[in-house]
């Protein structure tokens, strides 16, 4: 079998998973914006908000170490490898250490972070003090338990994707998001923010329980009571492990550094933030962390059987689809961040001032964008390679970095809350740049120049469309009633799609390889339903 068929196989089987996860991920990404206007439109921008998104600092390092750090660098990869090699019964052996002590830690875990919460709450809100402190100390203690469900239901996650299986996984954000979106209308206005805790306590045991049947299958006939560190392969976890903990769980360290210094800011700073990173996150998290998902397991196994040529083949792919797609992205948003804004959250206790000033971090949160998503590929790339040192040594240089910058911004400039989104994102491409560059003298090659042509070009499209985007979104602004949603609609959407149709078309002419696949495999796909058809 050539090359090029192996390549064409291998990319369409990355693409069929990617589409599977990214339409589950759209979905789920569908359900936060409307998590995210129920939060604004039930208590607005306020201290409480502010304090409720504190409360979950802590939860989400916690989602990032174990799901980010343990299960991405050193679950996978091990357990994949002997499932690679046919041998079932060793991978479960040690999939079954893992898992039994997992539980332990996060039930020690959740049970004295409840007991030490007032210490914990000056790590993730310095700048709050009597009612807002006991709130916070309140929120993080209802939350804690959710960090368990929210936990072992990645530890799902990560047995599943081993076994090429994504749709549960995927599915499982969904009954979260959906949770606390009732959480915040039905309990919200009698409970104010506590009802949103509760709701996203509920959401966590619901996202495991979708896939716990699924895991329980695979898992009947070889799981065992066991923890048995001497193992060759859970020592290699462990190894692979404890740097990981750290390397992946930078990018979550330097959000709660910025919400910490947002705490010393004006009222709904960390709320503007927060949103903000929430809409950066929708691409960000459909397409980048699809990919990355779908083509982990993929790089393992290839990385398990010694085949260089097709690994480094499949990574460029990956990375080039990402930034083909989030580079755009980042400059639709940065273009159309004050329609985008009050679209989706002006409305009840939600100001205009609110939009002004969510819009405004948005706009330096954007320029990051594509780094960010590089960062989900070449970080995997790394932890395929079961090398999780490099990511920890870049990861700590850049949190520091990161606090410098923040300082630097807040105290030599007017930017306020923009500045802690402008030095997030400038830590963002030093992240991105040295990793490449560490990558390119590991491997060699990494396919540079098809990766900086695909960078070129659509950057320089996505100029074009971001032009095109905030002159008709401008245009029709003053055509429409922008006090009705209607009239908001309208204009984002029309910006919106004005700039879709200018980024596809010189995507065309600049004959850019990316869409010219994503195009083949539509029609692929449409040929093979047809067939389908007349053979029936």
């Amino acid at each position: 079998m050539s090359a090029n068929t192996t390549t064409n196989s291998t990319n369409k089987r990355v693409a069929k998973a990617a589409g599977i996860v990214m339409g589950a991920i759209l979905l789920s990404r569908i359900l936060g914006f409307v998590r995210e206007r129920a939060i604004a439109e039930v208590f607005g921008r306020t201290w409480e908000t502010d304090v409720f998104f504190a409360a979950f600092a802590l939860p989400d390092l916690m989602y990032q170490l174990l799901v980010g750090g343990a299960l991405s660098s050193a679950f996978i990869p091990v357990f994949t490898q002997y499932l690679a090699n046919d041998d079932e019964k060793q991978a479960w052996y040690v999939a079954s250490t893992f898992i039994n002590l997992t539980v332990v830690l996060l039930l020690v875990f959740m049970v004295l972070g409840s007991i030490f919460t007032p210490i914990l709450a000056p790590l993730v809100g310095v700048g709050f003090v009597g009612e807002q402190r006991e709130l916070l100390i309140l929120l993080m203690r209802i939350t804690f338990p959710a960090v368990f469900f929210t936990a072992i239901s990645g530890l799902a996650m990560g047995v599943l994707n081993s076994y090429q299986s994504f749709t549960r996984p995927a599915m499982g954000p969904l009954v979260y998001n959906a949770s606390q979106i009732t959480g915040a209308y039905l309990l919200g206005p009698s409970l104010g923010v506590k009802g949103m805790a509760i709701g996203t306590i509920f959401g966590s045991i619901g996202s495991f329980l979708l896939q716990f049947p699924e895991v329980l299958k695979r898992a009947a006939k070889h799981y065992r009571f066991v923890i048995d560190f001497r193992h060759p392969g859970v020592r290699k976890m462990a190894r692979l492990m404890l740097p990981a903990i750290i390397g992946l769980s930078i990018a979550q360290i330097n959000l709660i550094v910025a919400q910490n210094l947002a705490s010393l800011l004006d009222t709904g700073s960390i709320v503007a933030l927060r949103l903000a990173n929430r809409l950066i996150n929708f691409p960000l998290g459909v397409f980048a962390m699809g990919i990355s998902t779908a083509i982990f397991p993929t790089l393992t196994r290839m990385s398990a059987r010694g085949e260089t040529s097709e690994f480094k083949r499949t990574f460029s792919f990956g990375l080039r689809v990402v930034l083909y797609i989030t580079i755009p992205s980042a400059i639709g948003m940065a273009a159309l961040r004050v329609p985008i804004v009050r679209l989706l959250f002006e409305s009840g206790e939600f100001t205009a001032a609110d939009t002004q000033a969510t819009a405004f971090a948005l706009l330096f949160y954007s320029f990051g964008l594509f780094a960010q998503a590089a960062l989900q590929i070449l970080t995997r790339i790394f932890h395929s390679l079961y090398d999780t040192v490099t990511p920890v040594k870049v990861g700590l240089s850049t949190v520091v970095i990161n606090l410098i910058l923040s300082l630097i911004l807040l105290k030599g400039t007017n930017l306020g809350h923009g500045g802690l989104a402008l030095s997030f994102s400038i830590t963002s491409f030093l992240n991105m740049a040295i990793y490449l560059v560490i990558l390119r003298k590991r491997l060699g090659s990494i396919d540079g120049r098809r990766i900086a042509t695909t960078f070129v070009k659509a950057f320089g499209a996505s100029m074009v469309m971001g032009v095109v985007a905030y002159q008709t979104a401008a245009f029709l602004g003053g055509q429409v009633d922008l006090a009705r949603g209607m009239g908001r609609l309208i204009q984002t959407m029309g910006g919106i799609l004005a700039g879709a149709v200018t980024y596809l078309v010189l995507s065309f002419l600049f004959k850019m390889e990316e869409v010219l696949f994503v195009w083949n495999m539509i029609k692929e796909r449409f040929t093979s339903k047809k067939r389908k058809t007349g053979d029936a």
